[in-house]
């Protein structure tokens, strides 16, 4: 079922998944495992009824697909058959998949963003050994593209064996919890 990542090249795919709600309902989906509407629904913030119809968004785009039943199999279960996605950039990129792409990325950043700060709202509950293993590190590194692509891949290994979509609880340490990790690493804009 968990095959890697999707690659996402259709800009109306982005565009699809480029929503704040769809994109926690597919994050939820892909750490924790099948559920229903209401399940989905729930880490969003929406109604049941709104979850349903973003769930169906996302499976237009193969994002998502029907589950294995639950129990009496009343209830319509959901699963994320991708680890991940990923947006390619290609040699030849029009305005429309450039816009895409774009729209996609700032909704991202946008909830990673909202990850961070209530990481930061709720950081004086966590215990002195979590507070002072978390990393909030902000670099300016002075690279070529060469370089820049090399340091990318090698960040990339390291966290590899470590993601929450591969490593299953049975896999980690039982004190292990799920970590938002975010590398930045592009060309800083001209001011």
């Amino acid at each position: 079922m968990n095959r890697p990542s999707k690659l996402v090249e259709d800009p109306r795919a982005m565009r699809a998944l480029a929503h704040p709600a769809r994109l926690a309902i597919l994050k939820r989906l892909q750490l924790e495992g099948p559920a229903t509407a209401t399940e989905c629904a729930a880490v969003a913030g929406i109604s049941a009824s709104a979850g349903s119809y973003h769930l169906r968004m996302l499976a237009k785009y193969g994002f998502v697909e029907d589950a294995p039943p639950r129990g009496d199999g009343r209830e319509r279960v959901w699963q994320a058959p991708h680890r991940g996605f990923t947006v390619p950039e290609p040699d030849d990129q029009t305005p429309e998949l450039a816009e895409a792409k774009n729209v996609l990325a700032k909704a991202v950043l946008d909830g990673l963003a909202e990850d961070v700060r209530r990481y930061l709202d709720s950081s004086v509950r966590e215990s002195k050994e979590w507070r002072q293993a978390a990393t909030l590190n902000q670099m300016t590194l002075r690279v070529n593209a060469e370089e820049l692509a090399e340091l990318g891949r090698k960040v990339t290994d390291i966290l590899l064996p470590y993601l929450a979509r591969t490593r299953g609880p049975e896999a980690a340490p039982p004190d292990a919890r799920v970590i938002q990790g975010v590398v930045h690493l592009y060309p800083r804009p001209p001011a």
